[in-house]
C-alpha cells in the first residue's frame, strides 16, 4: 500500500523525493492506528490510500514551505499569482483526508452523550 501512496502523490506534483517514503510510512501507520476497532486499511478500499497521500502532501508542502510560494511575480507584461488554500473551500488537504475516512476513523473530538435531566 506504501507504493499505492507514493504514486499518488507523484501524481500529485510532490516533490522533495528524499522525504517521500518516511513521510507515507509515516502517515500510513498513524492512520492504520486511527481506525475504528476491527477496521483495516484494506477495508477502507481507495480512500484509505488517496487520504494518506493528502496527508503526506499537506505534510511534504508544510516543511518545503508551500503555502508560501509564489503570490505574485511580474517580467514585463507577464505576471504569475498564487493564491494561498489552493481550493478545497479553505480546507486543507488534511481536513479533506479526515472528511474522506471520516466513516472508518475512531471518534477523535467531543461526542455528546447525553445529560440526566
Amino acid at each position: 500500500m506504501t507504493e499505492q501512496i507514493l504514486a499518488l502523490c507523484r501524481a500529485m506534483g510532490a516533490g522533495r523525493e528524499e522525504l517521500l517514503l518516511p513521510l507515507a510510512q509515516t502517515v500510513k501507520e498513524q492512520l492504520a492506528g486511527r481506525l475504528k476497532e476491527g477496521a483495516s486499511p484494506e477495508d477502507c478500499g481507495t480512500a484509505f490510500p488517496l487520504a494518506a497521500a493528502m496527508l503526506v502532501m499537506d505534510q511534504l508542502s508544510g516543511v518545503t514551505g508551500g503555502e508560501g510560494a509564489v503570490t505574485s511575480f511580474t517580467a514585463g507584461d507577464l505576471t504569475i499569482r498564487k493564491e494561498a488554500g489552493g481550493g478545497g473551500a479553505g480546507r486543507t488537504l488534511s481536513a479533506q483526508a479526515e472528511g474522506l475516512l471520516a466513516p472508518w476513523l475512531k471518534d477523535a473530538g467531543f461526542v455528546f452523550r447525553g445529560v440526566e435531566g
